[in-house]
């Protein structure tokens, strides 16, 4: 996977490029600026259209110039939501993306515009895998006109490989990321990125007492599920961060099989993973003064003749037993264990932050463009939801009421999966895992936005990649809160 390369340019430089595609974004005003390029043009669209300029901020407009040259213009409306702002972006991109460029030009005098711009181009510029006679073309070059210079591109380049990455491996067929596959690149990533790392396979896993996790696994006929656990700790780092994946590559529900309607698309069920996994390597990327350890859960959940059942008892990592009362209720057993090893023992981490599309019942509750948080205090909930603000991937925060618990009470083990009334799925699933985290602080992320129709904020896909951008704001926001 590359990204586009970007080249600078001053904003005087614009003009001379002759670009073939340009988006050209600029500041909220009632007029057009006098400088514009091809101002005559842009007015009587306008007039044609009965638009005022101000509504550039809403409705970008596209000119084809007598020349073959296309134009995309966008008024950025600073009084708007992050989100909106980049929604805005994306519209306008795909005014030119369309046509799948080469080489595309910007032109923002604002940095901030600039830097959103970026983003947008990139993320979108990269085409998913497909399999198809007659590829999608990737956009290969950004020629950018602002006053913006290569440093203030590094983290932007950052969070739009991770962004990449994360929809790459989501939208990857199963039978092309088997836990296998995914664990073979995951080992090609490290030793590129300089990461660490180590596999818990199943045998391990058996050994140790993972039950939880291996009554999932153990539903395929390959052994190739795996805890794969990452570590980046630059020097100096004094606060450590577990980042934790539910990596299901694809999930049939297991003895409780899925329907054929709810069954497409869930080789999209890893895309915890992926996300926990590009968060890690944009982090390094950004060299924020931290440690992280990132934990990712792959498995499939199967059904066969060895797939766990209905009623089975299995015994956690940490001794907890817990009764099963639905097989497609995986991923909070896979991440049960998961959470346990990156927590137990001398793994104290300031922080854990776990990603899943873990439950129908939040995609219920919030559709698909907002992610559902949980918290173990009110102080972190609020910084996720800043986060979420800043970045333009929107969460909400929901209950960690103990009362919810109740529900979850055994006969015949400590606790029990679920229910099957699924009523507050969500929060009991939430509820569930947080016996596995030691006490520790926790935020646990259930990516109802995982996939949104027609894209999300920045990205024009469905699959949105949304959890990247995300973490790596509230990871430099709570580095400014915790003590040096």
């Amino acid at each position: 996977m590359t990204l586009p390369h970007i080249a600078l340019h001053s904003v005087a430089d614009f003009v001379s490029l002759q670009a073939d595609y340009a988006l050209i974004v600029i500041a909220q005003a009632a007029a057009l600026p006098a400088d514009l390029p091809a101002r005559p043009q842009w007015q009587a669209i306008l007039r044609r259209k009965a638009m005022k300029p101000a509504e550039l901020g809403k409705t970008p407009l596209a000119l084809d110039l007598r020349d073959g040259r296309r134009l995309a213009l966008l008024m950025d409306d600073g009084g708007k939501s992050r989100f909106e702002r980049l929604t805005q972006l994306r519209k306008a991109m795909m005014l030119l993306q369309a046509d799948a460029p080469k080489v595309l030009a910007i032109l923002a005098a604002d940095a901030d515009s600039a830097r959103d711009a970026v983003f947008v181009a990139m993320v979108n510029g990269v085409p998913l895998p497909a399999r198809k006679k007659k590829p999608a073309k990737p956009l290969a070059r950004i020629d950018l006109c602002s006053p913006l210079v290569e440093a203030d591109l590094a983290p932007v380049q950052a969070l739009a490989y991770g962004n990449v990455l994360a929809r790459e491996l989501t939208a990857t067929a199963p039978n092309e990321l088997t836990p296998a596959l995914y664990r073979k690149r995951i080992r090609a990533l490290a030793r590129e990125r300089g990461l660490a790392i180590e596999e818990y396979d199943y045998k391990r896993l058996k050994k140790l007492g993972a039950g939880a996790f291996c009554a999932v696994a153990q539903g395929s006929h390959h052994e190739d599920a795996a805890i794969v656990h990452l570590s980046w700790k630059p020097k100096g780092a004094k606060q450590t961060v577990a980042l934790v994946g539910k990596g299901i590559c694809f999930d049939t529900g297991g003895h409780n099989l899925k329907p054929a309607r709810y069954m497409a698309g869930m080789h999209e069920d890893m895309n915890g993973s992926a996300v926990a996994l590009a968060l890690t390597l944009a982090a390094a990327e950004m060299k924020l003064p931290l440690a992280i350890d990132c934990w990712l859960a792959i498995a499939h959940n199967h059904i066969s003749s060895t797939a766990y059942h209905q009623n089975d008892i299995v015994t956690a990592l940490d001794g907890t037993t817990i009764e099963v009362v639905h097989t497609d209720a995986e991923g909070r057993m896979v991440l049960a264990d998961t959470l346990t090893l990156a927590t137990r023992n001398k793994a104290k981490p300031d922080l854990v932050i776990d990603f899943a599309t873990l439950t129908g019942s939040m995609h219920t509750a919030l559709g698909a463009r907002h992610s559902g948080i949980f918290a173990t205090t009110d102080a972190l909930a609020a910084l996720a939801i800043e986060a979420g603000r800043v970045s333009g991937e929107r969460v909400c925060a929901f209950p960690l009421a103990a009362d919810y618990a109740d529900a979850l009470d055994s006969k015949v083990a400590d606790v029990k999966q679920c229910t099957l009334e699924g009523e507050a799925d969500h929060i009991l699933a939430a509820l569930l895992l947080q016996r596995f985290t030691n006490g520790r602080p926790w935020l646990h992320v259930d990516l109802s936005a995982s996939n949104c129709s027609g894209g999300l904020g920045a990205v024009a896909t469905d699959v949105t990649g949304f959890g990247v951008a995300w973490g790596a704001t509230l990871l430099a926001q709570w580095l400014k809160t915790v003590p040096v």
